[in-house]
């Protein structure tokens, strides 16, 4: 063997060395009890879902955040639930403006952020999950999304010692359930709580605003904090905001879920943190940024039995509009987006400790 081989061999060597040094054992994605603290923040609602059934441990939030992050729970392992819910996009789906499944089916609803989901009563643009330890079951058995029965999921996970060993570390148990596999899942989103975007800052007296994005605020209080209230805004209410009915998704909005004809065409109302970065909007994401949105609620035309409380956003000067864009982009939460315990175990990373 020439010395030339033994240099690429010692190379290759340290780059595996390196590399193996970046994995989830190196500190940056270690989880300690003081991770899992789930901490409610001021002038937050008391949270609708009551962990105490559920008690977060390091061990089952990592457990979660593996599931998250891996395509098994999909018929043919080609989709997780991060391939729509990207980090980056506080786990909204830019890419496209209607969701993307298995064998690159299309799904008829824009993807929504997941993000401070303990405080939401129901999911789903319609409403049709109310309990956020069960939301996971729709998009696994959902044809056009992952296609997969929870049946078979549990039989994989069992196959697999990997998963074996992390539910019996997290459950105590060396039976995988189906319980066990929502209880880690919601463990690990539960904990994505945007509370640290400048807003908030401002809120506490650390960092202020500027003269446009106070104005905007003002505005912004006056014509939209009808439906996006509180420091989650979100009144978790189903609304119909006057959008033409797209006739090839046939979306009947709420009205799926009731069956009330003064259901159809209402979707409940997004909370606004991160809404900068969370484009397309809409249910079925046919704004593609913010100022589109506005210029729908000030002056675009409406359609159908919509919400008449609309009708007061009308009107809006330029200079309205620009300030609410610019009060909008202080909830952009940069603490929540590069969140480390959010990260993909399987992208390696240097600790930035």
């Amino acid at each position: 063997m020439n010395y030339r081989a033994i240099y690429i061999i010692l190379l290759l060597f340290a780059f595996v060395t390196l590399l193996y040094s970046f994995t989830s054992e190196n500190g940056y994605f270690t989880i300690t009890p003081k991770d899992v603290e789930l901490k409610i923040p001021k002038g937050f609602p008391k949270p609708v879902y009551d962990f105490k059934q559920n008690k977060i441990t390091p061990q089952g939030f990592v457990l979660g955040r593996k599931l998250f992050y891996d395509p098994i729970l999909s018929k043919d392992s080609s989709i997780s639930c991060a391939s729509c819910h990207q980090r980056f996009a506080a786990f909204a789906h830019i890419d496209h403006p209607i969701s993307h499944g298995i064998n690159g089916l299309f799904g008829k609803r824009n993807v929504p952020a997941l993000q401070n989901l303990i405080w939401d009563n129901s999911f789903m643009w319609d409403g049709g999950v109310n309990n956020l330890e069960v939301q996971p079951i729709n998009p696994i058995t959902n044809p056009v999304e992952m296609n997969e029965t929870l049946g078979h999921v549990i039989y994989k996970l069992q196959r697999n010692t990997e998963y074996a060993d992390m539910f019996k570390q997290a459950f105590g148990t060396d039976k995988i359930t189906s319980q066990q596999l929502l209880k880690a899942l919601t463990q690990f989103i539960g904990l994505m709580v945007s509370d640290n975007s400048r807003f908030d800052k401002y809120l506490r007296h650390e960092d202020t605003l500027s003269q446009a994005e106070f104005h905007g605020f003002q505005v912004f209080k006056s014509h939209c904090a009808n439906c996006h209230a509180g420091q989650l805004f979100t009144d978790n209410s189903y609304r119909n905001t006057g959008l033409k009915p797209d006739t090839a998704l046939k979306d009947s909005g709420r009205a799926a879920i009731t069956g009330l004809t003064d259901d159809y065409m209402k979707f409940k109302v997004p909370g606004l943190r991160n809404v900068a970065i969370t484009y397309p909007y809409m249910h079925d994401g046919r704004f593609r940024n913010l100022k589109q949105v506005i210029n729908h609620y000030s002056g675009g035309k409406l359609y159908g039995n919509y919400d008449q409380s609309i009708n007061k956003d009308r009107g809006l000067s330029e200079t309205d509009k620009a300030d609410i864009i610019a009060f909008l982009n202080t909830l952009t939460d940069e603490t929540f987006l590069h969140d480390r315990r959010f990260q993909d175990p399987n992208i390696y990373a240097v600790s930035s400790k």
